[in-house]
């Protein structure tokens, strides 16, 4: 089985987010079970020249993008088992991001041909290529309207895979002659027409063999107008041909026995996390009283008070004697609090309006809040006053570190992401990875992900709650915080979560049932 990867983005070379951390584990995991899987992308100007330094020039070639022909170098290199081949041209990729500018529609049309033109002088011939997102959507348009005719492409089959239905890669109609090079017919303008203008993500669900997404309950809810931005009628309309396949993690990427980024490496203590989690309050200048004082997983047993003047010592504001006073009078549970986290983009289909409605409840709560991430300017003035108002409660960090981001997945107790819609995620999977328990509203992939914890089973390795209301966001909170004073029940979550499997075998081995019958189809 031969299968080209088509993406706009993949770890470690480059990525924003979910779509990235695809496009660098999936086919490795594909290549691990004998898939002949290469991965086609643009050579962006960011992507760090160490991780190229070995990567090959392969030819160059012209492309046509309407009446304009560009220049395209390609260049190859082998990581993982899999060939990456990455497509240059400085005009379109030599800019500070990968996204967001004025031609996008022109800049990735001339990636998808790019691709198409390539792939004879690369001497592969693909079985399948497998599309993400509406930045390739475009392939299997080409692929049924032109490059059919030629003898190269004519058993060559293609996958679109929606990872967010919501970006569909909608532009003004000029684009299909003067971008994208296609004549009009009466059977392409039907399948690409949308509300006048173009929509490539349209056009790809009609013309490719095989739609995925990347969760079930996401592939259910986007037949839904709720969920189907517009699209769910032409997603009915070829319900036939869809699938959800929920995503995995990279689990040697995000290994709490070798990451590198975190202040204690652990397998499954409690303690050694919680080490992480002091660690974690002290650098980001939060209390470190009650983080420290949780009782660990071999024993719940009360911490002694000589261990209260260490505590002092790590940080914490009080006096010794007013600590070790309280050591004497205050019950164990009420002094187990916990670190609760939200890694996010300040966007609104993440749920950040639930958390600032009852933003101040949460503060009333013995817990304590971290969030990293940044977005809509409205959530990050909003964050930053919070910050300012409750000082030993909640840490702000505006921006993304990676570093960061694995120390607060090794660290928190909790992962909060109470999305409007998600079509997988995978923050949920990265954290239950550190025995971090998460916190989420039952939808799409998180729904798929997190199984609700039952107290009288002690099955479970998270929360939910199921409408997209603040109130009940609060009381899962609350529910959850609950839970976590009883150690013993904490430590059952705590391993449940650790002993979930997110690896990307299964998942990767129904893409290959997948391309099968795509194949045979």
């Amino acid at each position: 089985m031969k299968v080209l990867f088509a993406i706009a983005e993949a770890a470690p070379f480059v990525t924003s987010g979910g779509l990235g951390e695809i496009g660098g584990s999936l086919p490795k995991a594909l290549a691990q079970k004998g898939v002949d899987v290469r991965v086609a992308m643009p050579k962006y100007s960011t992507i760090a020249q160490s991780l190229l330094d070995k990567a090959e020039l392969v030819f160059e070639l012209k492309v046509a993008v309407g009446w304009r022909s560009q220049y395209c170098a390609v260049f190859s290199l082998v990581r993982d088992g899999v060939t990456y081949y990455f497509f240059e041209n400085d005009y379109y990729f030599h800019r500070d991001g990968m996204y967001g500018y004025y031609d996008e529609a022109e800049r990735f049309a001339f990636f998808c041909r790019a691709v198409m033109d390539a792939l004879p002088g690369l001497g592969f011939v693909p079985d399948v290529i497998h599309c993400h997102d509406w930045q390739t959507a475009l392939i299997p348009i080409l692929l049924n309207n032109g490059y059919q005719y030629d003898p190269f492409y004519t058993d060559v089959k293609s996958v679109f895979t929606i990872h967010n239905v919501k970006y569909q890669g909608v532009f003004p109609m000029s684009i299909v002659g003067n971008v994208a090079g296609l004549a009009m017919s009466h059977d392409l303008w039907e399948k690409i027409e949308f509300f006048d203008v173009v929509n490539l993500m349209k056009g790809a669900v009609y013309y490719a063999q095989r739609v995925t997404t990347v969760s079930p309950t996401y592939a259910r809810e986007i037949l839904d107008p709720y969920f189907g931005e517009k699209l769910d009628g032409v997603l009915r309309a070829n319900e036939h041909k869809l699938t959800g396949i929920v995503n995995g993690i990279d689990e040697e990427l995000y290994d709490p026995v070798t990451d590198p980024y975190i202040f204690t490496r652990f397998r499954n203590s409690h303690k050694l996390k919680t080490e992480n989690k002091v660690k974690l309050a002290e650098m980001l200048g939060l209390p470190v009283q009650g983080l420290a004082l949780v009782p660990e997983v071999e024993s719940a047993a009360p911490i002694a008070e000589r261990e209260v003047p260490e505590i002092v010592q790590a940080g914490a504001t009080r006096e010794a004697s007013e600590v070790v006073q309280a050591a004497r009078e205050v019950p164990e549970a009420a002094r187990r609090t916990p670190l609760l986290a939200i890694v996010t983009r300040f966007v609104e289909n993440k749920g950040i309006d639930l958390v600032m409605r009852v933003f101040h409840d949460l503060m009333r709560e013995d817990l304590q809040l971290v969030v990293l991430g940044s977005g809509e300017w409205h959530y990050e003035q909003f964050f930053s006053a919070m910050a300012g108002m409750y000082p030993e409660k909640f840490s702000l960090y505006l921006g993304y570190t990676v570093e960061l981001a694995h120390r607060i997945y090794a660290a928190a107790d909790m992962l909060l992401m109470p999305s409007r819609f998600e079509p997988c995620g995978i923050s949920q999977m990265i954290a239950m990875r550190y025995g971090t328990v998460p916190v989420v509203r039952e939808t799409g992939g998180l729904k798929d992900t997190v199984q609700p914890y039952n107290q009288f089973t002690g099955e479970g390795n998270g929360f939910g709650f199921a409408n997209y209301n603040a109130h009940e966001l609060l009381d899962t909170v609350r529910r959850a915080v609950g839970v976590y004073k009883d150690a013993t029940a904490w430590r059952k979550l705590f391993r449940n979560a650790l002993a979930t499997d997110f690896s990307w075998d299964a998942s990767a081995e129904k893409y290959v049932e997948l391309y099968r019958s795509t194949v045979d189809s």
